[in-house]
């Protein structure tokens, strides 16, 4: 809660954000918010928009930093360690959405340099194969405008916040093998990419 408070003044007044589809977002029960990457503003961007309170998986380097490390733990962030069977974050993840909890994830692992949608982790389609949670998409557009990569200071912009209908999966959810799971995190990402052409030009 303290850490939106803080970004409060930076979404109303400098980003000016709009937000579309948050009647998507199920009011109770596991939900995975999957989102484009394109600025390091996006995951309290992410939160201040979302109805729910998010808890967000983020790479391992980013605890080890002093005032980066404090700041995403304020977010209700919890490391996973990218390239590795990192067995405890996924578990810490399947845990959070059987209990009901709201997590959200940047399937692409990464920030796109140009903006341009990147290839999914299998993580994500793990995790919502092991928990049924409902995957609700994102497309953040403009935040890289906002505070583009490399800049520490947000700039005067117009963004967008917009959640898509939940992905459907029924089909694969009594299968558990790499194809079952790679082409969840794969419709996952087009249903992103649906949403950023939508709206980017929208």
């Amino acid at each position: 809660m303290i850490a939106r408070a803080l970004i409060w003044p930076v979404m109303k007044f400098v980003g000016r954000v709009k937000v579309i589809g948050s009647e998507n977002i199920p009011a109770t029960g596991g939900v995975i918010i999957c989102a484009n990457h394109v600025s390091f503003i996006d995951p309290p961007t992410l939160g201040w928009a979302c109805p729910r309170q998010l808890r967000f998986m983020g790479k391992a380097e980013l605890f080890e930093k002093p005032i980066v490390g404090a700041i995403v733990r304020s977010l209700g962030a919890f490391p996973i360690h990218r390239g590795t069977a990192d067995r405890t974050s996924l578990k810490t993840a399947i845990d959070s959405l059987n209990a009901g909890h709201a997590i959200a994830m940047f399937p692409e692992g990464t920030c796109s340099v140009d903006g341009n949608l990147l290839e999914p982790h299998p993580g994500v389609g793990m995790i919502a194969l092991r928990s049924n949670a409902v995957v609700i998409p994102c497309a953040l557009v403009g935040t890289e405008k906002l505070m583009p990569l490399g800049h520490w200071f947000p700039k005067f912009s117009r963004i967008k916040v917009v959640f898509g209908k939940p992905v459907e999966y029924v089909d694969l959810q009594q299968h558990a093998g790499k194809a079952a799971i790679n082409e969840m995190s794969g419709r996952i990402m087009s249903a992103i990419g649906e949403l950023l052409k939508l709206h980017r030009n929208g």
